[in-house]
């Protein structure tokens, strides 16, 4: 029987245990979850690294952070709320460290060469330069983050679909006909960007390293090309929650009831590496309710000739499941009762009976398979102009659940969205829970984002992170080492 309501917004977990709908209210009132732990960073050492000229002003700009930012509209207060600045005594309750040791300048001679080359020679020799500058600061193991000011004169071959904002702005593939070309140009696949293929270089590196655009810091650098600039105070809340995540901090985490059976969420996604053209690989995220994420790589997947989506063999899939726990087990000393299998197709018979078979091998009491869809037909609409409010749940079905992740939000007063927003589809393959709990569950995990702090994420962490991880790993080869942390990959 068709039926429609609506969620309440989940709560966060901050210091002392207190809790907040909003991670940026959570944290400027209770600070970071890991608030008072042995483990959190009370200092983050960041390495600078980038074009000579710019250093100088991003490290002015990260100093000046260290006190309250206004906040942008009086209008929309919950919205757009002020910075409360980062230092030991308040917000995330941390002091960002610098030093000149710690900071490596690209040279002006090499912005001119890259600034000279055809488009996919620049972004080789870009990916180059700042690769060998990383490692050897890195070598040195006396920074805990690296700060990586990316080339304003560097234009990516063309942007990865589906990036958010701050992405790599789109482009021509193909070489910039104003620039030097020769014939033997790097091989360059055609959605290929400094981001990812930086990040895929360096997964060997210790420290995770966070890419910033001079438009962050510097007002006098336009965004990219199809982006607005968010309001200052909004900027310095993103980039210190995932300096302060990728230094190791926990800035918030789900809250569990005693009660409740430990779980942990897995995404599995798929991609095509673009060495070697083979067919789409799989990929899994696990996560538990602190948010740490652990890395790991399937085997190929087929597309079927059925629905002309990619799927598992079941022994990939037995294969696929038993990897990521026994690897979650070595990162948490620990085993989950409790399995949710996010994926991006749906499960044929054989996916189910492997994913299962593995969790009854590792004594699993739960285990949860979803099919989750990116848009759905189903549209809901409300009385007046405004989208239905996010949080809205439209049950069609025992295995068709349509959830509005991104809509209108009571506590913003307002839809914070320039789109019409489309709602996610929940695809239970095997349902032992109702539509309700699922969906709860679901939008809670889409607020598990530490790239940006709104609490309106529209994807749930398992397949965002799915995203972000397939987009790195196609530039690896299928034997390289890899990071298992998900800070490598945010």
């Amino acid at each position: 029987m068709m039926r429609a309501e609506i969620l309440d917004e989940p709560e966060l977990e901050f210091g002392g245990g207190s809790r907040h709908i909003d991670p940026r209210f959570g944290i400027s009132n209770y600070g970071p979850a890991d608030l008072g732990a042995a483990g959190a960073p009370r200092a983050i050492r960041v390495g600078l690294i980038g074009p000579a000229g710019q250093l100088g002003g991003l490290r002015t700009w990260l100093e000046r952070c260290r006190e309250p930012i206004a906040a942008k509209d009086e209008r929309y207060p919950h919205l757009f709320p002020e910075f409360p600045g980062c230092d030991i005594d308040l917000g995330l309750h941390t002091t960002l460290v610098f030093s000149d040791r710690n900071t490596r300048a690209i040279s002006d001679r090499d912005l001119r060469a890259i600034a000279r080359a055809s488009r996919p020679r620049a972004l080789a020799m870009a990916v180059d330069m700042y690769a060998d500058e990383i490692t050897t600061l890195a070598d040195e193991n006396r920074v805990d983050v690296l700060l990586i000011a990316r080339p304003e004169q560097l234009t990516d071959t063309i942007r990865r679909s589906g990036r958010a904002a701050g992405a790599e702005e789109p482009a021509t593939a193909g070489a910039d006909p104003g620039g030097e070309a020769s014939g033997d140009e790097p091989a360059m696949p055609r959605f290929a960007n400094f981001h990812d293929m930086l990040k895929a270089r360096l997964l060997q590196v210790r420290q995770p390293i966070q890419i910033i655009r001079g438009s962050t810091w510097d007002e006098s650098v336009p965004p990219p090309a199809g982006h607005s600039r968010q309001d200052e105070a909004s900027r310095a809340w993103n980039l210190h929650v995932a300096l302060y995540y990728k230094a190791g901090g926990v800035p918030w985490r789900l809250p569990r009831n005693s009660a409740d059976l430990t779980a942990c969420h897995v995404g599995v996604a798929f991609y095509r590496n673009t060495g070697s053209g083979t067919l789409d690989t799989s990929v899994a995220q696990v996560f538990n309710e602190r948010g740490d994420g652990v890395i790991v790589r399937g085997g190929p997947a087929r597309v079927s000739r059925d629905d002309r989506q990619p799927h598992l063999s079941g022994d990939d899939a037995h294969a696929l499941l038993l990897h990521a726990l026994d690897t979650y087990h070595r990162e948490h000393r620990n085993m989950p009762a409790r399995v949710v299998l996010h994926k991006t197709s749906s499960f044929t018979a054989a996916e189910v009976d492997g994913f299962q078979t593995a969790a009854d091998e590792r004594r699993l009491d739960a285990l949860e398979l979803s099919w989750i869809t990116s848009s759905e037909g189903a549209r809901l609409f409300r009385p007046g102009t405004a989208p239905p409010l996010r949080g809205t749940l439209l049950t069609l079905s025992d295995q068709e659940i349509v959830l509005y992740t991104k809509g209108s939000v009571e506590f913003y007063s307002t839809y914070p969205g320039m789109y019409v927003p489309q709602p996610i589809g929940i695809r239970p393959a095997q349902p032992i829970r109702s539509a309700r709990d699922i969906g709860s569950e679901t939008l809670a995990l889409t607020k598990m984002n530490w790239n940006q702090t709104r609490l309106d994420g529209r994807d749930p962490v398992t397949l965002r992170t799915a995203s972000q991880v397939k987009a790195i790993l196609r530039f690896c080869a299928p034997d390289q080492a890899i990071a298992t942390r998900y800070a490598h990959y945010m």
